[in-house]
Parts: C-alpha cells; structure tokens; sequence
C-alpha cells in the first residue's frame, strides 16, 4: 500500500486581504471619530492656574503677546485699532453684552496692558470677558 504524503500543512497560504480591509476600516473610523481642539496658531506661555475652569472657544479671541502685538482673532492689531474692530464685529443675532470674548495674554504681559485690553472690549459694549490659562502641573 502506497502513502501520500502532504507538501506542507498550507498554512503558508493564508490570505491577508481581509485583514487588511479590517484594519483600513479602523483607521478609517478612528480618524473620522477623533475631534480637534481648534486653537490659535499664535504661540503663547499662558499663565496658569489651578481654579481655570474649561470653556467653549467660540466668539472672538483677542491675544496679546509679551512682545506688545496684538491679535484680533487671527488679524494683527494695534491697541488704537482693536476697539474700532470690536465695535464693526458682527455678532450675529447674539447681543454685544451675551456673545463671549476671550483674552489670551503671555505670563509676561504687564498687568495695565491687560487692564487696558478690558477696558477697549468693556467700551466697545462686550461684558463677558473670558481670561485664558492653562492648567497647573
């Protein structure tokens, strides 16, 4: 009687496709799912602080660097010319008083050029004024 013998178990014949297509698909799905904190591209050491609560980044964004220049939004402004662009900004149908501004300032920016930024948005009839830090470590 003759036996057969067998070239091999065939496991060197696995088809790697449907894996592939697998792990494309979660690739795909995780980039889709992951949401991006939208942040100013201007650089800045913020102050920190252990009692910063988190807030939505919406509305305007003033920031103000240690070098003295300052931003409206991502426009560079000089401090004459930001309340002129506080009062022409167009709110939507959201009131001057309720629509949020944030102010970012570098550790190093002085204490009276932060309390003449409050004052530029104060007058231009902005009341809520959101101050940014960061978290302490």
């Amino acid at each position: 009687m003759r036996i057969k013998r067998r070239k091999g178990s065939g496991a060197s014949n696995i088809d790697m496709t449907p894996m592939i297509d697998i792990v494309f698909q979660l690739i795909l799905f995780f980039l889709v799912s992951t949401t991006f904190a939208i942040v100013p591209g201007i650089k800045l050491n913020l102050p920190e602080s252990r009692t910063s609560e988190g807030v939505s980044v919406q509305g305007i964004t003033i920031t103000a660097e240690k070098n003295g220049v300052i931003f409206f939004n991502d426009k560079e402004v000089s401090m004459k010319t930001l309340g002129n662009e506080l009062v022409v900004f167009d709110t939507g149908t959201t009131k001057k008083t309720e629509f949020p501004v944030s102010l970012e300032a570098d550790s190093e920016v002085t204490n009276g050029t932060i309390v003449k930024l409050f004052d530029i948005i104060r007058e231009s009839g902005y009341s809520i004024i959101n101050l940014r830090t960061t978290t302490q470590r």
